[in-house]
């Protein structure tokens, strides 16, 4: 009975979401390879068995498969789903390499592999929008609930009730603009514009230096006030104009900090068990759905971005891969050679195999499966 519980809380939840952010993904590839007159063999939402399908008609089979931990669109042309080899040209006739993936220019080709990651941050955008123009955006409000003695904070003068307007002319809507802007800004001066009781004052503040040392033995340095954000929470609404700009300035935001996270994570500075995959993807999927709507939107947003960002990392079988062979061709004139293509293939396979099994274990040890293990044994 716990086994089902666990499968309609999280499973159920799990299997829409991420087919729904797979299916914008593979959407943008099919589109594109569409309109530059690639022939699309198949378009698939999982992997494995066919459950069921359909063709269309321009001879595209719809398939929706047993494994529903991903999916492809295979061009003809191509020799497997993951476009990692290609039919060999002398077997196609002139008709056919006109619809071959392969035979396109190379121009093309780039932009058919990007056009998966951008639908991804173009989808995220829009969900983003439409929440902000309708729902609004919830964050905390740039007011100072506290302020920690002998802190880089008490120095310059904060004090509690202060409104935080701007930092160094860029104004301070939320609190975490404020976090933000001071932790990338140890030790350097920043002009503070607050509100205390009405009146404008404008504070010189000197962000404390906070150093972690990470496994390598280098130094990064984060900046600190010692200010303590309150308790309570606002909600901003926005036209829809600004609110698609400000989607975009958010989803760009998350993909540095993501980016600064992953880099932090392979030099030591951060803990590895942020690193998380399918188990956890899945509990967090069950958790979003049972907080309502919103909050759903949210996540499959984030989501979103995180799919077209790691699909973006140079890494052969990924995405970013196929766009780095495809760079190396445009500067030789040339393909690189098959076997380097395939040698690179089976490094990156092998790669993200690897991260998954880590990924999975990371969850393993997150939901507490692994600590249940061992008390079995004592």
């Amino acid at each position: 009975m716990e086994a089902i519980r666990v499968l309609v809380d999280y499973g159920l939840p799990f299997i829409p979401i991420l087919t729904l952010v797979v299916f914008v993904h593979e959407l943008g590839h099919f589109l594109v390879a569409r309109y530059n007159g690639v022939k699309v063999e198949a378009f698939s939402i999982g992997f494995g068995p066919e459950l069921f399908g359909w063709n269309d008609k321009s001879g595209t089979r719809w398939r929706i498969a047993l494994l529903p931990l991903g999916g492809f669109v295979k061009m003809f042309g191509d020799t497997d789903a993951a476009s990692t080899g290609s039919i060999d040209p002398s077997k196609l006739s002139p008709e056919e390499q006109k619809l071959s993936f392969h035979h396109k220019r190379v121009g093309q080709r780039a932009a058919i592999v990007f056009a998966g990651p951008a639908m991804n941050f173009l989808f995220a955008i829009v969900v983003m929008t439409a929440l902000f123009s309708t729902v609004g955006e919830q964050s905390t409000p740039p007011i100072v609930k506290a302020v920690d003695e002998n802190s880089a904070a008490a120095s310059a003068g904060f004090a509690q009730g202060d409104v935080i307007r701007s930092i160094d002319g860029h104004r301070i809507e939320r609190f975490e603009d404020m976090q933000r802007i001071v932790r990338e800004n140890p030790g350097v001066a920043l002009s503070v514009v607050v509100d205390r009781g009405g009146q404008e004052l404008t504070l010189k503040a000197v962000p404390a230096t906070h150093q972690v040392t990470d496994n390598f033995g280098s130094v990064h340095a984060f900046g600190q006030l010692g200010l303590l954000r309150p308790d309570e929470t606002q909600t901003i609404r926005y036209n829809p104009l600004y609110a698609a700009w400000h989607s975009v300035t958010e989803i760009w935001d998350m993909s540095v900090m993501t980016l600064k996270s992953l880099g932090e994570i392979i030099i030591g500075a951060r803990s590895t068990d942020d690193l998380g995959g399918v188990l956890r993807i899945a509990h967090m999927s069950g958790e979003v759905a049972r907080s309502g709507i919103v909050t759903t939107l949210t996540f499959i947003a984030l989501l979103s971005i995180n799919l077209g960002l790691i699909n973006l990392f140079p890494v052969p079988v990924l995405d970013g891969g196929h766009l780095m062979f495809y760079a190396a061709e445009a500067l030789r004139g040339r393909p690189l050679g098959r076997r380097v293509q395939e040698f690179g293939s089976l490094m990156g396979l092998a790669a993200v195999m690897a991260l998954m099994v880590f990924a999975t274990w990371n969850d393993l040890v997150h939901i507490g499966v692994v600590a249940r293990i061992a008390s079995l044994f004592g």
